[in-house]
């Protein structure tokens, strides 16, 4: 029997098709069908949109699905089934980049509002209600939360004193002339499971299988390998430039007075890396590319 994945449709979309793609599963979307093809036998693919993920899931309809933290907390507090998924990885990617996201109360720049206590009263727009309820609750206000469809940025000061919205960077919130007053909660993508899947042997490997090699792909984003020949003499020289995952991996060779060195680093420092390893005298330097770790 296939596993039925569900695989976020909107925002997260693209980012999740390059992370499978990583892993090894290549996904091919058509803009005509919600159920996309995968290049695994045992997988069916469903489009879903992330907000409702978490409730196919535990209904049984989907055995397995990413979506964010955000919505399974919006899920769970409603009144939707509890207790009937399972987290089973974090994954910590976004649509624009390998991070989390936050959600965030923010409110005009040139308002009064500096904390949660002073919108008592007032109304707030967002997308995440329940977790929004939830926030302001344990902050003793009472307030009015509003269900927004979208551009929740342009609706301050006029259709809401304040808004809960998602950030990455921030940008978009300065360029609606926003100031963030406080974190609401922080999100990243999980691959979660219905219980009964997991009940069941085949599908319970799948999904764990599945999670390793998306967590390996994710391990190696901004990660290269790194090779290298040097003489046994210059070996500590070399050794004291190199940061490492674990320990670089040294080999004997053919002649005795060389040895190979193997190790992976940051993407970000190689160019600077490579020129003092030259001047240490290693030889031979070769950067390749990671599409997995598996720690």
């Amino acid at each position: 029997m296939k596993l039925k994945l569900g695989i976020p449709k909107g925002s997260l979309q693209d980012a999740t098709v390059h992370l499978f793609a990583r892993a090894g599963f290549n996904i091919y979307v058509s803009s005509r069908s919600y159920f996309p093809s995968i290049d695994d036998p045992d997988i069916e693919c469903m489009l879903i949109r992330a907000q409702e993920m978490a409730r196919y899931v535990s209904d049984g309809v989907l055995d397995a699905g990413l979506t964010g933290q955000d919505w399974i907390a919006e899920h769970e507090l409603g009144d939707g089934r509890t207790g009937a998924l399972t987290p089973i990885a974090d994954l910590i990617y976004a649509k624009q980049s390998f991070g989390k996201v936050r959600w965030v109360l923010a409110a005009p720049e040139d308002s009064a509002v500096r904390s949660a206590k002073d919108l008592e009263g007032k109304t707030i727009a967002t997308e995440l209600v329940r977790v929004t309820r939830a926030y302001f609750a344990r902050q003793r206000v009472k307030i009015n939360v509003e269900f927004s469809w979208g551009a929740t940025e342009v609706k301050p000061p006029v259709l809401a004193d304040a808004i809960v919205e998602a950030t990455e960077t921030g940008s978009t919130l300065r360029a609606n002339r926003l100031r963030i007053i406080d974190t609401v909660m922080e999100s990243n993508t999980q691959l979660i499971a219905n219980n009964q899947a997991l009940s069941d042997s085949s599908k319970r490997t799948k999904i764990e299988n599945l999670a390793l090699l998306l967590r390996a792909a994710i391990e190696a984003q901004g990660r290269v390998g790194l090779m290298l020949n040097v003489r046994s003499a210059d070996l500590h020289a070399v050794l004291a430039l190199l940061p490492a995952l674990q320990r670089p991996t040294i080999s004997a060779l053919s002649d005795n007075a060389w040895v190979a060195v193997n190790t992976i680093i940051e993407e970000r420092t190689v160019r600077d890396l490579i020129p003092l390893l030259k001047a240490a005298r290693a030889e031979g330097i070769v950067e390749y590319p990671l599409n997995k770790i598996v720690l």
